[in-house]
């Protein structure tokens, strides 16, 4: 017997079949992305006689839609599970300030590089050729950069006299302008390297000795070279020179601090007198290239008593490049002796400026300490003949040129060398 397809027993079954059919396919209607469909109900076909039971499936399908939450419910959670994972696999914020630092200090370094004609905030700024048709058209005058401070301080008083004399600008390397510029206020300007490659130079050797040629010198684009340092091609210029080689303020200033502190037998001392030592390589290059000595204890003792002959307690600032070998050999007992250089000769500025402070100087070879009594003025005391008369020194080095009349000699002690001389 048939049962017809109004009745509603048939009626709920196919309800039911379409129910079970529409969640047949996943447990979880949002997991390939469609919407969830609505549940069907069976609909009776009359309103009267006895209603079938709900089918035990309503129960579990309103669980499960229960259960569900909205999209997009969970981000907070989310959003903090990446930051712990970020945090986790990012360095710490230490480590990322140091990278920073790191970064700003190789970025000055490097700029430094690039920039080194361009002085610190306290020197004069300088103007710089950058261009061939910038150059003069009368031509001008440069010279080569070689050597420690003391040569190049020589090189670029020479330089700057010779250029007055024969009526053309002067333009000094950049190497140079860097050496000089954070210790002195020069004002010559600077030749770019790039342009300095450019030119085509007529190179012009100097001696240590002005001589008469020097005062007419041929030539557009002329480059001296050599070592000059004698007093001879600048002396006449003097207020010029040490206009030129004053010190930075705060260079002064710091060289000054250190002096006013100092104390002798517990008062403070009213004559200072600079002593510089040099040694390093010439220890070595004196007796075995130049026939020659470098300056010993003998020499030191006397040179410091003829001062304290001339002023009443006098106390004697030491600098050297070998301050160990000093504090052994330079007679400290009277209490006027000071060790204060730091020999450093990659930054010489501190040693140099104390010395320049000081009323008199103690030099015993070489250029830093010739320019340091040349700035300082007073009197000076330097080793004389501290070379074999057959020394090939003599040849290219000539003591009255070098030394100024006024200052006193003490000769050397040449009885080890005089012994190895044929």
């Amino acid at each position: 017997m048939s049962v017809p397809s109004t009745h509603p027993l048939s009626l709920h079954c196919r309800s039911l079949t379409q129910v079970i059919r529409s969640h047949s396919g996943s447990s979880n209607p949002q997991r390939d992305g469609s919407s969830p469909r609505p549940l069907m109900k069976p609909t009776p076909a009359f309103r009267h006689g006895p209603q079938p039971a709900p089918p035990p499936e309503t129960v579990w399908l309103v669980i499960a839609v229960a259960q569900r939450k909205p999209s997009g419910a969970g981000w907070p959670r989310r959003l903090r599970a990446a930051i712990n994972r970020c945090r986790a696999a990012c360095p710490p914020l230490s480590s990322f300030f140091f990278l920073v630092l790191i970064f700003v200090v190789s970025s000055i370094f490097h700029c430094h590089q690039r920039l080194a004609l361009v002085p610190g905030p306290w020197a004069y700024s300088a103007r710089v050729v950058l261009v061939p048709k910038h150059l003069p058209a009368e031509g001008m005058f440069t010279i080569n950069s070689k050597g420690r401070l003391g040569n190049q301080m020589g090189e670029y008083a020479t330089l700057y006299a010779l250029a007055k004399m024969n009526g053309r600008p002067a333009f000094i390397p950049a190497s140079m302008h860097s050496a000089l510029a954070p210790i002195f206020r020069i004002s010559l300007p600077v030749l770019h390297s790039s342009t300095e490659r450019g030119v085509r130079w007529q190179n012009y050797h100097l001696n240590d000795w002005m001589e008469e040629r020097h005062r007419h010198i041929a030539g557009r684009y002329v480059r001296f070279t050599g070592y000059p340092c004698s007093w001879t091609f600048y002396h006449h210029l003097r207020p010029d020179i040490l206009r030129e080689f004053s010190l930075h303020e705060h260079v002064r200033e710091e060289a000054q601090a250190f002096l006013r502190g100092l104390r002798v037998h517990g008062g403070r001392p009213r004559t200072f007198v600079g002593v510089h030592v040099r040694r390093g390589d010439y220890v070595h290059v004196m007796p075995k290239v130049w026939k020659g000595v470098v300056a010993d204890r003998s020499y030191l003792q006397q040179a410091m008593d003829h001062f304290r002959a001339q002023f009443e307690s006098p106390v004697f600032v030491v600098t050297s490049d070998d301050m160990a070998w000093c504090r052994a050999n330079m007679e400290a007992a009277p209490g006027d002796v000071v060790f204060a250089g730091n020999g450093r000769q990659g930054s010489p500025g501190k040693d140099f400026a104390l010395l320049v402070q000081c009323n008199h100087t103690i030099m015993t070879i070489g250029t830093f300490g010739f320019w340091a009594a040349y700035l300082a003025g007073g009197d000076a005391v330097y080793l004389a003949n501290h070379t074999l008369p057959s020394s090939p020194f003599q040849v290219v080095f000539k003591p009255q040129a070098a030394f100024l009349p006024e200052w006193v000699g003490i000769d050397a002690d040449l009885g080890h060398t005089r012994h190895k001389d044929p």
